[in-house]
């Protein structure tokens, strides 16, 4: 099963303060593991809100871009990884560790959606 990790921004991330050398290289070696165990799949990290935009969609339509930064960097994806894992248990394993690695104080764990989640009740073996 593929969960989709989703690291939220801490102020320093938004702020645009860089993580250690030290970090960095523990942030490298716990992918690199992660990679030859067949784990982690992908993931990227996103710049700051500063260098983005927000698009409002209205009930009738209208369109409204918002250029950032935006309020409230702890509500801000940080960046995400794709995990090949077997439970939902190992993917909040994985996520709680680096979540202490990278000093965020939360990351979402979804399950992806797979083409086989989206047939109909009768078309189901």
């Amino acid at each position: 099963m593929r969960y989709m990790l989703m690291q939220y921004q801490t102020q320093e991330n938004e702020d645009g303060v860089v993580t250690s050398a030290e970090q960095q290289a523990a942030i490298g070696e716990y992918l690199r593991e992660g990679s030859l165990a067949g784990v982690f799949l992908t993931g990227e990290g996103v710049h700051s809100s500063r260098r983005g935009a927000r698009i409002e969609v209205g009930d009738e339509g209208s369109v409204r871009v918002i250029d950032g930064p935006f309020a409230k960097a702890k509500e801000l994806i940080a960046g995400f990884a794709i995990l090949e894992v077997d439970s939902l248990e190992e993917a909040v394993e994985h996520a709680r560790r680096f979540a202490l690695l990278v000093g965020t104080h939360r990351v979402d764990v979804r399950k992806v959606g797979e083409y086989a989640d989206l047939a109909l009740p009768d078309q189901q073996g």
